[in-house]
Parts: C-alpha cells; sequence; structure tokens
C-alpha cells in the first residue's frame, strides 16, 4: 500500500517551523553556556565570603587557640552558608560537624543531564584551626535548580511559540493556496462539460495569470460550444472541442513555465545560498538542504505536469511522421527491447485531435509494457480497415497479469485511452495471444482517410 505523502502545505510548514527550532536550540545553547558561567561566578563569591569569614576567625584565635567545642559553638548558630557546606574535621580526620542541608526547594533535584552541562567544578577549601580544619564544600545545587525552572519555563514558551507558528503557517499557507482549490474544482467542471465558470483574480500575481488563463479558456471553450451545436454530430463537436483543449494546455504550460517555475527555482538558489553560507551552523543547514530537496520534488512535479499540457503532436507534422519519430527515439531509450514497427501512409488527412489521441495511446502503453511486462519483443502497427483506422501493439511479456497502471506514463492512464478513443466513437481492447504477452488494440472511425495506404515495414 502506497504511504501517503503530506501536502505541500504542511511540508512547508514543518520546514518554517524547523528552521525556527533550529534557530532556537542555537539559543539555547548559548544560554546555557551563560547560565553554567553565571551558576559559577554567583557560587565562587559565596565561598571567597565564607573562606574569608573563616580565615578572620581563625586568625582572631590562633594565639589563644580554640578548642572542638568553641568552634563548633561558634559555627553551628550560623548554620548552612549560601552555596556552602561547612564540615568540621578533628586531627584524625574524623567528622565533628556537618552543616545541614539547603531548606531552599528542599527534596528538588533535576535531570543528570543538565546538571553535567550548567554544573561547574569546584574544589573544596580548607582552613586550619591548630588541631582542628573546617572545609568548606561549594552547593550549587541551589543554582542548579533555579536554572532548570527558568530552562522549562523557556522551553514551554519555545514549545507554544512554535505550535502557534506552525498553525499559523498552515493557515496562511491554507489561505494563499485556496485559489488552486478553486481552480481544480473549476477545471473538474470544465471537464465535465461545464464552461461557465468564472474565477475571481487572487491576490497573488501568479495565482492571477493561471486564474486569467482560466477564464481565457473558458471563455473559448464556451464560444466553440456555441459554434459547434451546428455540426452534425456529437464527435465532430469532440473533436472541435479537444483541439481547443489541446491549445489551452499548451497556454498554461506557458504560464506555468514562465511563473511559477521561476518562482521555485529562485527559492532553491535562496536555499542553496544559505547552506553555503551557514558551514559553521548545522542547524541551519538541515531545514536548508530540506527546502532544495522539496522544491526538487516541485520542480519535478512542475516538468511532469508540463509533459502532460504539452501537445506531444504538432501541427505542422503528419501522424505517420511523429509517432515514427516517437518510436524511434524510444527504442533508442530502451535497447533491451527489440521494437519491429508497420505504419500505414500516408496519413495527412487524420485530423490533428485523432493524431494526438493515437500518440497518446501508443505513449501509455509503451509505458506500461516499460513498467509492467518484462517483454523482450514489441510490435506497433497501424493500418486501416475500411472505415476503420486501428493501432495494434503486442508484446511478448508477462501479459495481464502485470496489470497496466490507470495512471502510469503521461497521465494518459487506461481510463483516459478508453475515453478519448470514445469521444471519436472508437474503442480500446485488450486480449491474451496464444504465445503469451498482451495484445492493445485501439480503433477509431475515420471518415476521410486516403484510400491510398502502404504498409510499412
Amino acid at each position: 500500500m502506497e504511504r501517503r505523502r503530506l501536502s505541500l502545505r504542511t511540508r512547508l510548514s514543518f520546514v518554517l517551523t524547523g528552521l525556527l527550532a533550529g534557530l532556537l536550540l542555537g539559543l539555547a545553547g548559548l544560554w546555557l553556556q551563560g547560565a553554567r558561567t553565571g551558576i559559577h561566578e554567583e557560587v565562587e563569591a559565596a565561598t571567597r565570603v565564607s573562606e574569608q569569614w573563616l580565615q578572620v576567625i581563625a586568625r582572631q584565635s590562633a594565639a589563644s587557640g580554640i578548642n572542638a567545642d568553641q568552634l563548633l559553638a561558634l559555627l553551628q548558630p550560623a548554620g548552612r552558608i549560601r552555596a556552602n557546606a561547612l564540615e568540621v574535621l578533628d586531627a584524625g580526620g574524623e567528622r565533628l560537624y556537618l552543616s545541614p542541608g539547603p531548606s531552599y526547594k528542599q527534596g528538588r533535584v533535576v535531570p543528570g543531564y543538565f546538571a553535567q552541562l550548567v554544573a561547574p567544578a569546584f574544589a573544596a577549601r580548607r582552613i586550619e584551626f591548630g588541631a582542628l580544619a573546617v572545609v568548606i564544600h561549594p552547593d550549587p545545587s541551589r543554582s542548579i535548580i533555579d536554572a532548570w525552572d527558568d530552562f522549562c519555563a523557556m522551553a514551554g514558551l519555545a514549545l507554544a511559540f512554535l505550535a502557534v507558528l506552525f498553525i499559523a503557517s498552515r493557515l496562511a499557507l491554507d489561505r494563499a493556496l485556496k485559489p488552486l482549490e478553486k481552480l481544480l474544482a473549476a477545471l473538474d467542471r470544465t471537464g465535465q462539460g461545464r464552461f461557465d465558470i468564472r474565477l475571481p483574480a487572487p491576490a497573488a500575481p501568479e495565482l492571477a495569470r493561471l486564474a486569467r488563463a482560466y477564464n481565457g479558456m473558458a471563455d473559448r471553450l464556451a464560444q466553440a460550444v456555441d459554434e459547434n451545436v451546428r455540426l452534425e454530430s456529437d464527435q465532430e463537436v469532440a473533436r472541435c472541442l479537444q483541439s481547443r483543449l489541446e491549445a489551452e494546455r499548451r497556454s498554461i504550460a506557458r504560464e506555468l513555465h514562465d511563473e511559477l517555475a521561476q518562482g521555485i527555482t529562485a527559492v532553491r538558489a535562496l536555499a542553496g545560498a544559505i547552506v553555503q553560507r551557514s558551514t559553521d551552523q548545522p542547524a541551519l543547514q538541515a531545514p536548508a538542504n530540506s527546502i532544495i530537496g522539496v522544491t526538487g520534488e516541485m520542480q519535478d512535479g512542475v516538468r511532469n505536469i508540463l509533459k502532460s499540457l504539452r501537445s506531444t503532436a504538432k501541427n505542422d507534422q503528419k501522424i505517420s511522421t511523429t509517432l515514427r519519430t516517437f518510436l524511434e527515439s524510444w527504442e533508442q531509450r530502451q535497447p533491451q527491447i527489440n521494437l519491429t514497427v508497420a505504419l500505414a501512409d500516408p496519413l495527412s488527412a487524420i485530423p490533428e485531435t485523432q493524431a494526438a489521441t493515437l500518440l497518446r495511446v501508443t505513449q501509455e502503453a509503451l509505458t506500461n509494457i516499460l513498467r509492467h511486462a518484462a517483454a523482450r519483443h514489441v510490435s506497433v502497427s497501424l493500418r486501416q480497415i475500411g472505415v476503420w483506422l486501428e493501432l495494434t501493439i503486442c508484446d511478448d511479456g508477462c501479459g495481464l497479469d502485470g496489470a497496466p497502471s490507470v495512471q502510469a506514463g503521461c497521465g494518459f492512464g487506461l481510463s483516459g485511452m478508453r475515453e478519448r478513443l470514445a469521444d471519436f466513437g472508437g474503442s480500446l481492447t485488450f486480449q491474451t495471444p496464444a504465445g503469451g504477452g498482451c495484445q492493445l488494440c485501439a480503433r477509431l472511425p475515420v471518415a476521410h482517410l486516403s484510400p491510398c495506404l502502404e504498409v510499412e515495414t
């Protein structure tokens, strides 16, 4: 089962949020460094004050001497000195006294990884009182807890801000690209034969040009319908509409190439510049590379759209020449497949829309053979049988078990082939020959085809 891909809007929202998240992570690193420095300065200052106080007491008691009871009587009322623990040792190193633990945020602990990030290293200080000694143990734990509380508060605000940014960018992109949904709905209704839909001009210049192009197409299609009501059959109406559609497809393709493709190229160039100028900032390079990847996919998508929009059969060429040129090019690209061609000629009397249909059927069939059939030999023949023009494509592959794609190749698909042929009163059938493989037969009625047809092998 094919995994559902994220929409372009969601991916762009993730990229923007990721860029800001990278910036916030960089700022968090700077903040942690500053917090570590601040804790060191605060605890070091408190330790120096405690050391100086004890040194003054030691000098004052040096002349008269001080015993353990006197020293404890002096230190116990002081209790715990800010950010320092006091320990009294006798001459043998036995502990006589240890100041009580901190009462500020008592019982609180921080994660070990955070403590390692911000806790500076301190050395114990030893003050001699004759045979006794007082050891000062710097304790930054309360300052680390304060830093942890500040970090949690800032992290919460940052996450909330990123969430708001993601939602806001998603909504902004939804609003900016909403005209595309209207264009798609209008194209769907146009495909159903309704040409009364007109699109308002969006604020974005690129989308406004697409809307104007669609409105112009709809105007011309509506005019074509009015003109073709006088034609004798529904098939003649379909052929004229198809001709207009091909012209409008080329017009929209030009608009896509001139506007959207240029904008994507500019975005990709800017992302490339960010990558080149942020070699010392890995947090920025990954999102910038993601933008390059996304715009590359967008460029590929635009190219595929342009290929499907542009008519493959030129007005000034006969179908036999166009089809033969395409088959020769296809054979060169697929040297592993032996291709046999038999085309009827001349075919200049075939209308352009029917010629384009035959070419698209051939393209789609060969694409399905290449993707699914694993064939080694393929034959393509075009001949006239009475009033019918018959295109036959055979291969020696895996047969109908390699189910051809409904939407493969140039985007025409099996359903598209059948619908296009049906518009001209034609048909599309599949058979499995006795020797295996698959045989496709496309038939079109040709009213004015020249009877002078020669088969070329």
